[in-house]
């Protein structure tokens, strides 16, 4: 009952340049990765020369994140209306003027507000990334172009951490961000040659309304998640953060489904596909930053490998992505996406469990190939995924489609590192506790609430006594991250499984969606099957 998916002009500019437009893509996305990475070996820095407390050095990092992810899906609408390479410039032009605001800080705050600039660069920019991708590529040619898009973007993992560590020696903490403005200004110029301005043709009327519950919602639960650890998860603010979040989403759906032009049509999610890559995604960011949250502390407080080498260290995650996600478009042509992504799911769990094993002298050819394995099994999870979300809407809205793929991947990712790193400071402060008795309560309070702290309370207290505490801090951390790694595992089993149970056999696409597959939303509709990714 399908029917072919539309031939693409073999002669036109747009078809010929694609994969030059590909790469300004990923190099676009690459920015926004690296800025992420960058930043977290600069903390020790930041604190010594902008007297930063904790919770600034928290704000620094976060601020990013929650402006970010606040903004995405109001952001993809905005490319959709009103083009999707003029909100990849006009995020480009901000993110460069807060990067270079972020060079000359001179105190703490000044710094979050321009981690907050660079968020709003970072939102209009990402979701253009893939929605153009869309505009450019074929429906035949799309799923290896996503596996590309997504092996460069995981590239940012290790660049970031081994550029960051270099700058960090060679200049001042400035250079990190100004890094970002001769590559910004190559993307600007690439842009108006090499990739063509795309939009809705019948945006309609802006769902202003919409825009704003959504923001809301989506600030509140990034914000709560990023406090939960630190406040605790039932501390009043956590709560209320998480009272007002699935409030604001109550009602965020209640005004999608009643307005004739919504922001986010919610009946999409009747399709089983979109559910179900969506949540594929989430479940593997999850995995990703809380894997990354555990691996990079071990390698540097465990190991103690310096930021540039523990980025170089990581390079074999990177590398599993690139091998992973360019492949993963054949397998799914053999073997259809929810075999592909099930089965990615799965080598995440055994790979990431199998993390477990890590101890304090574990050889590290051991912790590469652990490294290597995870991300194959993400690469051909992921990507496949990515690509089953942008199917299931339609291609005139993929503005909205990337920024909700965007955003289900940085609430998974802000999900991993929240639970995970309870899990992981309530289990090292249960197993340190015994160590740390003889200490002032001060002292003993910092050892426990981190590994970095009890070891820089080794280094003031000195002797046998120092000696003794960083032992026990490592043996803690080494215990409480062989349960991290069990449970994340776990959680990525249980995603494997049920992507395998409910992700259909074939493509359905949005304006060809049946009774049977959205109950009614649509009525009256055929399905589409494009016979490249039949499952």
């Amino acid at each position: 009952m399908g029917h072919a998916a539309t031939q693409p002009d073999l002669d036109s500019r747009k078809y010929r340049r694609r994969y030059w437009t590909l790469g300004v893509l990923s190099l676009s996305l690459l920015v926004i990765a690296l800025d992420v990475t960058v930043l977290n070996v600069a903390i020790p820095t930041l604190q010594r020369d902008l007297d930063a407390s904790a919770a600034s050095l928290q704000w620094i990092i976060n601020a990013y994140i929650l402006v970010f992810a606040g903004l995405l899906l109001t952001m993809g609408t905005l490319g959709d209306r009103f083009g999707r390479r003029r909100a990849l410039e006009a995020g480009m032009v901000i993110f460069a003027a807060a990067s270079l605001a972020a060079a000359f800080s001179e105190t703490s705050s000044q710094l979050i507000a321009a981690r907050a600039g660079q968020g709003i660069g970072g939102a209009l920019i990402m979701p253009s990334t893939l929605s153009i991708l869309v505009d450019v590529f074929p429906r035949a040619e799309r799923a290896r172009a996503i596996g590309i898009w997504a092996a460069v973007a995981a590239l940012g993992i290790p660049i970031g951490m081994v550029l960051g560590g270099w700058l960090l020696e060679e200049f001042s903490w400035g250079a990190i961000f100004l890094i970002n403005l001769p590559v910004v200004a190559v993307i600007l110029l690439s842009s108006r040659l090499l990739i063509p301005e795309s939009k809705d043709p019948s945006p309609g009327k802006i769902d202003v309304p919409g825009a704003v519950i959504s923001m809301a919602a989506l600030s509140a639960l990034i914000y709560s998640l990023i406090e939960a650890p630190e406040r605790g998860w039932l501390d009043p603010v956590t709560l209320g953060g998480f009272a007002a979040a699935a409030a604001a989403g109550v009602l965020f759906v209640y005004y999608e489904l009643r307005t004739p032009q919504p922001m986010l049509d919610i009946r999409l999610f009747r399709n089983a596909r979109l559910s179900a890559g969506a949540g594929a995604v989430g479940i593997v960011f999850m995995a990703m930053l809380g894997t990354l949250f555990l691996i990079t502390q071990y390698l540097q407080f465990v190991r103690d490998y310096s930021p540039l080498d523990t980025g170089l260290r990581l390079v074999p995650l990177a590398l599993g992505f690139m091998i992973g996600a360019p492949v993963s478009a054949a397998l799914v042509g053999r073997l259809g996406s929810r075999k592909v992504i099930s089965g990615g799911m799965l080598v995440v769990a055994g790979a990431i469990a199998s993390l477990a094993v890590l101890d304090l002298t574990t050889s590290y050819w051991v912790i590469a190939v652990l490294l290597l394995v995870v991300g194959i099994g993400m690469a051909n999870a992921m990507a496949p995924a990515t690509d089953a979300v942008m199917a299931a809407v339609p291609e005139a809205q993929a503005g909205v489609a990337s920024a909700l793929n965007d955003t289900t991947r940085q609430i998974g990712g802000a999900l991993g590192i929240a639970i995970y790193g309870s899990i992981l400071n309530s289990m090292y402060s249960s197993r340190l506790t015994d160590a740390v008795s003889d200490l002032s309560a001060e002292a003993s309070n910092t050892a426990r609430n981190s590994i970095g702290g009890a070891l820089q309370i080794a280094d003031d207290l000195g002797g046998d006594i120092g000696t003794n505490l960083v032992a026990a801090a490592g043996s803690a951390f080494v215990d409480a991250q062989f349960v991290v790694y069990i449970v994340t595992g776990a959680v990525a089993l249980l995603g494997a499984g049920l992507v395998a149970r409910f992700m259909p056999a074939h493509d359905i696409v949005p304006g060809a969606l049946s009774e049977e597959h959205l109950g009614g939303a649509i009525p009256g509709q055929p399905v589409d099957v494009l016979g490249p990714f039949d499952d």
